[in-house]
Formats: C-alpha cells, sequence, structure tokens
C-alpha cells in the first residue's frame, strides 16, 4: 500500500507535561485528526472519559493497555443506552441506523494510543502488533497516533488472515485481507455453484475482493479467469488467495476499473448492494454511493458479452427493503444496458443478522433475497 508523503500527512497536537507535542495522524477511514487531546489514564473514570469524548476531546491514553481496552467496551456500553428515536419508515429507520454507526464510530475513535516507528505500543500489557501493522500498514514510516479502535480491528483482521474463513462451496478456506471485505455470508456462493455454466472456456470475475468467485468458477471447470478489482489489498489477497488454492495458473489476477479488454462468454459480477455512502474502506463492498459499480457494469456488459454470452449479476434486495431503490429501478437500469433476463435464481440470506430482532434493520433483513441474474445482450 502507499503512504502519504510527509507533506501531505495529517498531524496531531497536544500538550503534555507543560510542552507542546505533535506526531502523524493514521486513521483507514480518512477521519480529520482531533483538534482538542486530553492525556488519559487508569485514573479516568468510564463516565468522565465518555463525556469528553462525546464533547469531541480525544483522549490519548498513557495507562495500562488491557484497561483502555475495558474502558473502550465501556464507552459502547454507554452508547448503547442511549434511547434510540423511533423510525417512521424503513428508509427513515435506515438513515438513523447510519447516522448512529456514524456517531458511535467517532466517539469510540476518540480514545487513542501512541505507536512507535517500530510498531510498538509503550504501554503496560500491550500486544505485539508488528505482523498485524505490516499486514495492514506496509513498512513503518515513523511514529504515530492512531485509535485503539483501528488498532483492535488490525489484530483482528491479522487473526481472519491467518486462521482464514471457511468456505463450504469451495471446500476450502480463504484468507481476507485487513480492508477487504471478508465472504462471510456464503448464500451467494451457493448461487454460483449451482447455476448452468454457459461456458468452461473464459470468464470475467469483475470486483473480485477476496478471490473467492474466481477461484470457485475455476474450481467449477472454467479453464481460464481474469479477475478484475481497483484496490491493491484486493489484488494481492486475491493473488495469494488462488495461489493458496493452487488455481495461479487457471487465474489471471489484474488491475481494471470493472472490466479487462476482450469479451467473455461469462462475466460476474456481486456488486455493493446498498446505495448510499461508505463510511470506510472495507465499506466500499457494502455501500456504493448512487450504484455506481451496479450501473457500470450493466451498461458496460453488452460490449464485454461473446455472443450467446451470460453476465451474472449478483444482488441482495436488501435496499428495495430499506427504501433505497425499487425493483422497477432495477429492471429499468437492466433494460436501459441494452439487457434482459435469462432467469433469476433466488435464495434466503441464512446470516446471523437476519434473523436478530433487535437489529434496527430487522423487518428488511428478515425479508431479504439474495439473487443471481442471468443476463444476456438484447
Amino acid at each position: 500500500m502507499g503512504h502519504a508523503s510527509v507533506s501531505e500527512q495529517s498531524m496531531i497536537s497536544w500538550t503534555e507535561a507543560g510542552e507542546e507535542r505533535s506526531a502523524r495522524w493514521q486513521s483507514e477511514n480518512k477521519s480529520a485528526a482531533p483538534k482538542r487531546v486530553v492525556i488519559a489514564d487508569d485514573k479516568m473514570t468510564a463516565d468522565s472519559a465518555f463525556r469528553l469524548a462525546s464533547e469531541g476531546n480525544a483522549l490519548l491514553w498513557r495507562g495500562d493497555y488491557q484497561n483502555a481496552r475495558q474502558l473502550l467496551q465501556a464507552l459502547a456500553r454507554r452508547i448503547e443506552r442511549k434511547p434510540r428515536k423511533a423510525a417512521t419508515s424503513p428508509l427513515d429507520a435506515f438513515n438513523l441506523h447510519r447516522q448512529a454507526q456514524s456517531q458511535r464510530a467517532r466517539t469510540l475513535g476518540m480514545l487513542l494510543v501512541e505507536v512507535d516507528a517500530d510498531y510498538i505500543i509503550a504501554l503496560r500489557r500491550a500486544p505485539d502488533i508488528k505482523l498485524a501493522c505490516n499486514e495492514a500498514y506496509g513498512a513503518s514510516t515513523g511514529p504515530f497516533i492512531v485509535s485503539l479502535r483501528e488498532i483492535l480491528g488490525l489484530i483482528g483482521a491479522h487473526e481472519w488472515r491467518k486462521n482464514g474463513v471457511e468456505i463450504p462451496a469451495l471446500n476450502a478456506r480463504i484468507h481476507p485481507y485487513y480492508g477487504v471485505f471478508s465472504p462471510v455470508r456464503g448464500e451467494y456462493l451457493n448461487l454460483i455453484a449451482e447455476a448452468p455454466l454457459p461456458t468452461t472456456k473464459l470468464a470475467f470475475d469483475i470486483g473480485t475482493g477476496t478471490g473467492v468467485i474466481a477461484a470457485l468458477l475455476a474450481q467449477r471447470g472454467v479453464e481460464k479467469v481474469i479477475a478484475t478489482d481497483q484496490d491493491a489489498r484486493a489484488l494481492a489477497c486475491a493473488r495469494e488467495n488462488l495461489l493458496r488454492l493452487n488455481l495461479r495458473d487457471r487465474v489471471e489476477v489484474i488491475e481494471a476499473d470493472l472490466f479487462p479488454a476482450g469479451k467473455a462468454a461469462l462475466i460476474v459480477c456481486n456488486p455493493p448492494w446498498i446505495p448510499a455512502r461508505p463510511n470506510s474502506s472495507i465499506e466500499y463492498a457494502i455501500y456504493d454511493l448512487d450504484s455506481r459499480m451496479l450501473r457500470g457494469f450493466l451498461n458496460g456488459l453488452a460490449e464485454h458479452l461473446e455472443p450467446k454470452g451470460e453476465g451474472w449479476l449478483i444482488l441482495s434486495d436488501l435496499a428495495e427493503h430499506l427504501g433505497l431503490r425499487t425493483r422497477e429501478a432495477l429492471q429499468q437500469m437492466i433494460a436501459d444496458a441494452g439487457l434482459k433476463l435469462i432467469k433469476r435464481m433466488d435464495i434466503k440470506p441464512t446470516h446471523a443478522r437476519a434473523t436478530d430482532e433487535t437489529d434496527p434493520l430487522h423487518k428488511a433483513r428478515s425479508a431479504e433475497i439474495t439473487s443471481l441474474w442471468r443476463l444476456a445482450a438484447r
């Protein structure tokens, strides 16, 4: 991953022991460096930490690392206790949910730690984060200040990457990188495993992410798959996964915005399914402002398909249940792109959220269907 040059880098400043200090500010979701910084340690109560963080004060932690983790949990509990506004419609529920999520992220992001040039946190009982930081950020470019929440995210991602995610449709594990969406929702893979292949010669996988769809197509007997992505982490992640699965000779991973050059008889795409603004890099797999990727795929599909070729669009209808897009609008996009529907295959999601009644979006999630749209040029 590239790093910003020093001139572009955002800095954070604070006063400590009567001295003015500053350091590089690190934020994966590009949030601005906090303007007000308070030094905090084990003597600070959760209530006063919550008050300070809610008012926009960052807490630079100088106490025990494990106590900071517990404080973060205590802050999260205080956020959960706040009464929720009642939503008047599914769209209102979605907007309130996103607003609450972003407010929660902002408040929890106020607890900060200092990381030195060797990726060491010089706090009592701090874990070794070198490997996790190297995987996510690349080689160190000097000391920085970062939210504890981001550090916990790096550690979690490192575990996911090390252990991998079991993919029943592949009968293998996929190892997601930090910032690359993990294929935890396997239902769409079952659709890809079952849909009749129009060809076994050449397929394109558009927006490959971890490489899971490309791997599945190759495993189903497609002789050559070209997988594309724009994200440097996704490209590296897909290449490594395909290498682990011994499929690198059949799958070529290339950097491209949507389509590679040429035509194929099968083109598969699983775009983000919610037309809204993503708040962090990982959210680009779920949220897509103005349906940019969906429109781009549909509008470019006909010219990249071989005669009698098929485009497989994998899409959840959650946006329809939330009032963010109508079925008619999607069908219109398909028609406007010069495409027709051959057949649609549907499956109900089985992930935990679909049955969680405390989820503010439960009504929409419980009605959600994921579909594979088999499309052809008209």
